[in-house]
């Protein structure tokens, strides 16, 4: 990546017509964003609005940055601008797990999934069958990513069962790298670890890499909360209705 030297700065603000006589100011403004930009990891470095004052002095009104939370073990000094006081009590529980996990608002059912494509499709499934349910809507974002051991899987379960808005989990998972039967012995290990504190119907459908062995292991198993569905339709519908119970 080239960045922005200040001649590339320069060549910027001289293709924009910038007045000559804030052109060099400008240019100084383009090099300190990029320079914040890649010092301090971020995602976003916003200027808006940049003015011009009376007396010809080139000003940032108002900015926005986005830190890129991948990158905290090299930017220790950002701990301090987090404001822990309105964090999400339950994302701050995820974020220490290590966990994928962002609380949606006004949602009743809980969603588990592998991969974040497949959890955004299932966000959309879920509020769709919702509809005949009386608008039951998915609670939260959670990617556990491609390794669903049991531990991961308790962790998951965990921080959803917290939030008092779930009625029911939707655990969407599709088999790859992990196999269903590793993802369905996570389940079944993960109820186990969690005991009582596993108390809402969760609705599991598996497909791909071993999805036989993975529906017996979890049959086998019988654990009076767990049902499973074979479509990803067909337990987004069951998971609505047993949320609206």
């Amino acid at each position: 990546v080239e960045g922005i030297s200040l001649a590339k700065a320069k060549e910027i603000v001289a293709q924009a017509k910038f007045p000559a006589d804030v052109a060099d100011q400008v240019a100084d403004v383009l090099v300190t964003l990029w320079e914040t930009f890649q010092s301090e990891d971020a995602t976003l470095v916003e200027i808006n609005p940049l003015v011009k004052t009376e007396d010809g002095r080139i000003i940032a009104l108002d900015g926005k940055v986005t830190l890129d939370d991948n990158a905290e073990f090299r930017q220790p000094s950002h701990e301090a601008l987090v404001d822990h006081a309105s964090a999400n009590a339950l994302e701050a529980a995820a974020k220490e797990k290590g966990l994928n996990y962002v609380k949606l608002d006004n949602g009743q059912v809980g969603i588990i999934g592998n991969g974040a494509g497949l959890v955004m499709s299932t966000l959309d499934v879920v509020a769709y069958a919702g509809e005949k349910f009386g608008g039951m809507r998915p609670a939260n974002f959670l990617d556990i990513g491609g390794g669903a051991s049991a531990q991961v899987m308790a962790d998951g379960l965990s921080i959803i069962l917290g939030d008092p808005d779930v009625k029911s989990v939707f655990v969407n998972v599709f088999g790859g790298i992990t196999a269903c039967d590793a993802v369905a012995n996570g389940i079944v290990q993960a109820l186990e670890l969690l005991g009582p504190k596993a108390t809402k119907p969760i609705v599991v459908r598996l497909d791909g890499n071993n999805v036989v062995e993975g529906r017996a292991i979890l049959s086998a198993a019988n654990h009076p909360l767990v049902e499973q569905a074979e479509t990803m339709d067909g337990a987004a519908s069951r998971a609505a209705e047993l949320a609206a119970k």
